[in-house]
């Protein structure tokens, strides 16, 4: 649970950074390209992302973009950043200017319990995260590079003068 705004925001900016350089690496082909029967496609994995900050935001009393949860997927990477931007600068815009470190500690009805904004915030995160790594796996399939964003990704092991870890 985030207990100050500005670790939230700090954690924020720099997980924006990741989720850009991961977007990035997509191609508008392996938009809407399955794997597998249960496994969504990285359009979908991304969009998902970008309409849960969204709705999140709401839940917690933020209006950080004019998206509603049940927005169609854009049909390119450049539309998918573009959106990702708005909506990933309007949380963190809306947050430094609104909310203080007490903001934190008022609770709001999310899934049917109350959360602490700290708490909604650092489920934020994490549910980012998760599926910022279910994106990355879907790009192996898709045969795309992978950026490294929490470590070095397979390919930039060279980089460090060593093997790639098994």
């Amino acid at each position: 649970m985030y207990r100050k705004v500005s670790d939230f925001l700090e954690d924020w900016k720099s997980e924006t950074d990741s989720t850009l350089k991961v977007f990035s690496g997509l191609t508008d082909e392996c938009l809407n390209k399955k794997f597998h029967e249960n496994v969504r496609s990285a359009g979908r994995i991304a969009w998902h992302m970008v309409l849960t900050i969204v709705e999140m935001a709401q839940l917690m009393g933020l209006k950080i973009s004019a998206l509603e949860k049940e927005a169609p997927m854009p049909a390119t990477v450049r539309e998918l950043i573009d959106k990702f931007n708005e909506t990933a600068s309007g949380l963190y815009s809306g947050i430094e200017k609104n909310w203080t470190d007490e903001t934190l500690l008022r609770e709001d009805d999310l899934f049917g319990e109350l959360w602490k904004r700290g708490k909604s915030l650092s489920v934020i995160m994490a549910h980012h995260i998760h599926h910022l790594g279910q994106l990355t796996v879907v790009m192996r399939f898709a045969g795309l590079k992978v950026p490294g964003v929490y470590g070095p990704a397979k390919e930039e092991w060279a980089d460090y003068g060593m093997d790639p870890q098994e």
